[in-house]
C-alpha cells in the first residue's frame, strides 16, 4: 500500500498523547440534488482493513466490501446536512456541520480528528489537524471516505424511487448532462439545492 494512505497521521497523534483519533471526511460538495454526508471512523490500530484509499479511487464492488469491513471492526458515524441548511448556510458551512454532527455520534468521544481538505470546522469541539487529499493519505480519512460515499449513494438511490426520471441512481445528484436535462424537462423538485446556479436559474429564468 505504499502508494495508498497509511497510519502515519493517526501514530503522529498518539505520539502528541491523544488516545483516540477519528478520520472524518465529507461527500456531496458538488451534486445539485440531496444532503451533504460527512462521516466519522476510529479505526482500531490492530484491525486496520486492507484496501484502504480515497473512495473515489475505488470501484463499488471494494467500496461496499470495504463498508462492510470497516463497519465490523471500527466505530462509525453517520450524518447530514440537509438540503435546506445547503440553501440557508452555504455548501461549505453545511459540509462542516454534517462533520461536526458527524464527530458528536461517535459511540466513545474522540481526542482528536483528522479532517479531510484545508479547513478544520468552525464548530468542532475537540482538536483537529486538516489534511489536503488526507483521504488518499490517512487510513482514518480513506475509511471516512468509503463510508460517507456508500451511505449517500443509498439515500439518493432511495430518492431516486420517489423522484424518477433525474437519474439519481446513477448520478447521485451530480450535474451530469442528463441530470440537468432532467431539470429542465421535469423541473426543480424539493430536493434541488436552490442556491446552486443550474437549479436557480431555472427557477427564476422566467422572472
Amino acid at each position: 500500500m505504499a502508494d495508498g494512505p497509511d497510519f502515519r497521521f493517526e501514530e503522529a497523534a498518539f505520539e502528541r498523547g491523544f488516545t483516540l483519533v477519528a478520520g472524518v471526511d465529507e461527500v456531496g460538495r458538488g451534486p445539485l440534488a440531496g444532503p451533504v454526508t460527512a462521516a466519522a471512523v476510529i479505526l482500531d490500530p490492530a484491525r486496520i482493513p486492507e484496501g484502504l484509499h480515497d473512495s473515489k479511487k475505488l470501484s463499488a464492488k471494494q467500496r461496499a466490501a470495504l463498508y462492510t469491513k470497516i463497519a465490523a471492526v471500527a466505530e462509525v458515524s453517520i450524518a447530514h446536512a440537509s438540503v435546506e441548511e445547503i440553501d440557508r448556510l452555504n455548501i461549505l458551512r453545511a459540509s462542516h456541520l454534517a462533520m461536526e454532527r458527524a464527530v458528536e455520534g461517535l459511540p466513545r468521544r474522540p481526542d482528536f480528528a483528522l479532517i479531510d481538505g484545508n479547513m478544520i470546522p468552525a464548530g468542532l469541539s475537540i482538536p483537529a489537524e486538516a489534511i489536503v487529499k488526507g483521504d488518499a493519505r490517512s487510513v482514518s480519512i480513506s475509511a471516512a471516505s468509503i463510508m460517507a460515499k456508500i451511505c449517500r449513494d443509498c439515500v439518493m438511490w432511495d430518492l431516486a424511487q420517489q423522484w424518477p426520471g433525474y437519474g439519481w441512481e446513477t448520478n447521485a445528484g451530480y450535474p451530469s448532462k442528463s441530470h440537468k436535462q432532467a431539470l429542465v424537462d421535469l423541473g426543480v423538485t424539493p430536493h434541488h439545492r436552490r442556491s446552486f446556479k443550474p437549479v436557480h436559474n431555472i427557477l427564476y429564468q422566467d422572472k
